[in-house]
């Protein structure tokens, strides 16, 4: 076949000049006259492998315009050498810019001089509709993409939709050219002529995704019938490859935002506790992991703090920590002690997949005995950091992972002075490859011992800043979950707990005990009301009760009542007819109060309401 070149104006170039080559530059092509390339009869291309990794330059063993070849190996045997190798490293490619850079080294020089990949813009790779024209955009590895190309012209799109390569001599193929390369392309003499040129189609599992040029200088051979073939193999792998890494983003991202999701979006603020918290994902080359944790509040101004950590990696682990931290705050809404939640934690998890193990801590302060009830399911120790500075690992007794089954879990009791910290993570904070779990938790509390021992605890902010601080970005190869709570205690100026027996004078006697508190507390014009849904409520407690009833008042910003009884019928508000005796109790007290509600406990119930107290 008879090339056909075409002569162009001005000083002679490299080809390309103008279009951003990408690779080696080889030498310029034999002149003969000014602005004119001159045929040269030059051997078949030999195919070599694509060069080392790191490397860009030309394999040592053959020359980039020809050479003889081994003895043994012809040329179908180097194709097929050259396709192994530059197929395996375009797959290894683990983002989309990596599979592009992986594609071009090895494609130039060994190849082709310079390559050029248009992707579209959005890319997408699954079964997304996109109402707007396609868009391609210049994507050489290295640089940022340049300028968006609109609408292709309508040649383009035949030769995509068929999938295959084209020479760059099919009729019809300059426009096309001209719109993926630019107003450079269409100066007489930018392009190299002939079947120096392919266009290959990136086709991917559902759709097209872009095209890549390749193109040969003048002093190198004209693309044949096998070099199509081999362009196919290299398109059809980079479009795999992709396609793998747009999908792992993909997944990644939304694994990611489906754990943040479910996180607490904020913290409460609690009578008698400060909290903060941290949530740091692992390096960039691991996926989303189900680590959790939160803070629920509970009657009488207590407070659950959990942190629990689902096994593996992947959008299913964060799915499955979503549902364990839902059952987790149902069952602290049932005021359950500390291992009869993880009890019925563990059963829930077991419906859910014998595969799908965690580990979690629970744990429940009360600002007003200064205690701390905890349990453990085969989570890493607490750090309680004391008001003195001194940080101690809470022996509490680890457990077994949620969803082993039919485990005891113990809850264990112990003292929570004001100005003490507790510090709850998962285990991304104190294990590395080269550290285990126990010898991670020992370097933690010598850490926080020697940061605070002998001064003030910092703020809790800076104190959790300071924990992650401790944490090389190269190290993680795990979620990092941190809760800290600090414990400030109720004043016992502002408690007001007594037990009344089961009798029928013991309405009158709460009434009493409750205008004695409020008087004391400058709470005068309070009293009416008060008294009247105390009242109520205890002499509700008096019908179902066998034993001692316990009446509680808290003075925050708020005025706070809770009524327990060993009873576990939770009393609801109905409207009673004009000749009934009863049933109006809890209509005067939703009328009179801010907010009221009842709840189940593991010993009885408790009902409570509040009322706003008034500015002085």
């Amino acid at each position: 076949m008879t090339e056909h070149r075409t002569p162009h104006e001005g000083p002679a170039g490299p080809p390309g000049a103008g279009l951003g080559w990408v690779g080696r530059t080889a030498p310029e092509a034999p002149v003969a006259r000014e602005g004119a390339w001159t045929p040269q009869p030059l051997p078949q291309r030999v195919y070599d492998p694509p060069p080392p990794d790191g490397e860009d330059g030309e394999h040592p063993e053959h020359a980039r315009s020809g050479g003889e070849a081994a003895p043994d190996a012809g040329p179908q045997t180097d194709r097929l050498r050259y396709l192994d190798v530059a197929t395996r490293r375009i797959a290894r490619g683990m983002d989309p810019d990596e599979t592009l850079k992986e594609l071009r080294r090895a494609a130039v020089p060994a190849f082709a001089d310079a390559i050029f990949v248009h992707l579209h813009d959005p890319l997408t790779v699954g079964d997304e509709k996109t109402a707007t024209p396609i868009v391609l955009r210049l994507h050489n590895s290295g640089p940022a993409p340049q300028a968006t190309h609109p609408a292709l012209v309508h040649r383009l799109a035949e030769l995509l939709a068929a999938g295959r390569p084209v020479f760059g001599d099919v009729p019809g193929i300059a426009p096309a050219v001209g719109e993926l390369l630019g107003p450079a392309a269409m100066t007489p003499g930018a392009l190299p002529p002939g079947r120096r040129l392919i266009i290959a189609p990136l086709r991917g599992r559902h759709r097209m995704m872009g095209t890549v040029v390749l193109l040969r200088r003048p002093d190198q051979p004209v693309f044949n019938g096998d070099d199509l073939l081999v362009a196919s193999q290299l398109a059809t792998h980079t479009a795999l490859g992709l396609h793998k890494s747009v999908m792992y983003e993909r997944e990644a991202s939304v694994a990611d935002a489906l754990q943040r999701a479910m996180l607490p979006s904020s913290l409460p603020e609690p009578t008698g506790v400060r909290l903060a918290s941290r949530y740091l994902p692992a390096a960039e080359t691991a996926q989303v992991g189900g680590d959790w944790y939160d803070a629920i509040p509970l009657p009488g101004s207590r407070v659950a703090l959990i942190v629990g950590d689902v096994m593996g990696h992947s959008m299913t682990s964060a799915a499955i920590m979503g549902q364990l931290r839902t059952i987790v705050q149902t069952l602290a809404g049932l005021d359950l002690p500390p291992d009869e939640v993880l009890h019925h934690l563990d059963e829930q998890a077991q419906r859910l997949g014998s595969e799908h193990m965690a580990t979690c801590l629970y744990a429940v302060y009360d600002p007003i005995s200064h205690r701390l009830l905890m349990a453990n399911a085969g989570h890493p120790p607490p750090v309680l950091l004391h008001p003195d500075g001194r940080a101690e690992v809470l022996r509490i007794p680890p457990g077994a992972p949620i969803g082993v089954g039919d485990v005891a879990f113990e809850s264990v009791e112990m003292s929570a002075p004001n100005g003490a910290t507790l510090l709850l993570y998962t285990d991304g904070l104190v294990e590395t490859r080269g550290t285990d779990v126990w010898t991670g938790v020992d370097l933690l509390r010598a850490r926080l011992d020697a940061a605070a021992h002998g001064s003030v605890p910092p703020p809790l902010e800076a104190l959790c800043d300071q924990v992650l601080d401790t944490v090389g970005p190269g190290d993680r190869d795990d979620d990092i979950a941190l809760l800290t709570a600090r414990f400030d205690g109720f004043p016992p100026d502002s408690v007001g707990y007594w037990l009344l027996g089961p009798h029928p004078q013991t309405a009158g006697r709460a009434r009493k005990l409750t205008r004695r508190a409020l008087r004391r507390w400058g709470l005068d014009s309070m009293i009416d009301s008060t008294e009247l849904m105390v009242s109520e409520v205890v002499t509700n407690a008096v019908r179902f009760a066998s034993r001692p009833i316990a009446l509680r008042l808290l003075r925050t910003d708020v005025l706070r009542c809770e009524v327990a009884d060993d009873s576990p019928q939770v009393p609801r508000m109905r409207r009673a007819a004009p000749a009934d005796e009863g049933g109006r109790g809890l209509f005067l007290v939703n009328e009179l109060s801010r907010s009221w509600g009842a709840r189940r406990l593991s010993t009885g119930k408790v009902v409570w309401f509040e009322q706003k107290i008034p500015d002085q």
